[in-house]
């Protein structure tokens, strides 16, 4: 089975590619499987109320996905390519615990309601809504403080917010440090913690295989969190390439796959309306 878990389009702040021509792509390149997971984060994006004029279009970075037309869009490209690959609508949630309400009520409205989400991948993208990949959360503050901050947001979060189905690039500060790799054996106390409460919910990972792009050292998360997860007894496991253009799509999925075998995991997951699916690695 190939498929890939983590896919941007144009409905996303940071994509302009269209949804249409992903699932073109995906159907050759021979993909069984796509889940799109557009992005929400509340604290430093809002909800758009209508359609963006050309005027503003420069703004969008800051605005959420589009649920509407969201939904409709793949409801409609269901049916013209649904016999051809199987497409499941999810969001990525970048939460932080005091945009926790917000969440709850985006995911309980009359809209989801009548459009289901397959699949939620939870991230922190921010903390204090202040970015990572601008560096503003990480200035003034040690390498210590920052990523205990990000562990310790992540660790709230996962207490207190249930509805999700994977943990996004879990160790996901790591990207963007600056000052190079911090030890595991530092935040290995509260990545246990935050891992027992993922698994004792009966929630997941995923291995996002974006680090071979960035040129990282390790895969995200590392194979030490992906280790741990294991001996805990995590199995549920998604494979996603985090993609937002051409050329992302589908990259380094079954190389992802491949290192989970050898790390003693047998089956990798899909999802439907939030159930995960065993697929044999």
């Amino acid at each position: 089975m190939f498929a890939d878990y983590h896919v941007h389009t144009e409905f996303s702040n940071d994509s302009v590619y269209p949804l249409e021509e992903v699932i073109r792509d995906a159907i050759a390149m021979q993909m069984d499987e796509i889940c799109f997971t557009d992005h929400v984060d509340y604290g430093v994006k809002k909800d758009r109320e209508r359609p963006l004029s050309l005027p503003e279009q420069k703004d969008k970075q800051y605005l959420n996905v589009d649920y509407p037309a969201y939904a409709a869009r793949i409801k409609e490209l269901r049916q013209i390519y649904g016999t051809r690959i199987d497409i499941r609508m999810g969001l990525e949630f970048g939460i932080q615990r005091h945009t926790i309400p917000q969440f709850e009520k985006l995911l309980h409205s009359a809209l989801f309601d009548a459009n289901p989400l397959d699949f939620i991948i939870l991230s922190v993208h921010q903390v204090e809504n202040k970015e990572f990949w601008t560096q503003e959360f990480q200035k003034g503050k040690s390498q210590r403080e920052y990523n205990e901050l990000y562990y310790q947001e992540l660790l709230n979060v996962v207490r207190e917010y249930k509805e999700y189905s994977v943990l996004g690039h879990l160790d996901h500060i790591s990207r963007y440090d600056l000052k190079g790799i911090y030890p595991f054996e530092k935040v290995r106390p509260i990545v246990t913690e935050i891992l027992k409460t993922v698994i004792q919910d009966g929630k997941g990972l995923e291995l996002n295989t974006s680090y071979r792009r960035y040129g990282l050292m390790d895969t995200t998360p590392s194979v030490e969190i992906l280790k741990l997860y294991r001996e805990l007894g995590g199995e549920i496991v998604t494979v996603g390439s985090d993609s937002h253009q051409p050329g992302h799509l589908g990259a380094y999925i079954e190389e992802g796959k491949e290192l989970l075998k050898c790390l003693g995991f047998g089956y990798f997951c899909t999802y439907e309306e939030m159930s995960p699916i065993y697929q044999k690695l």
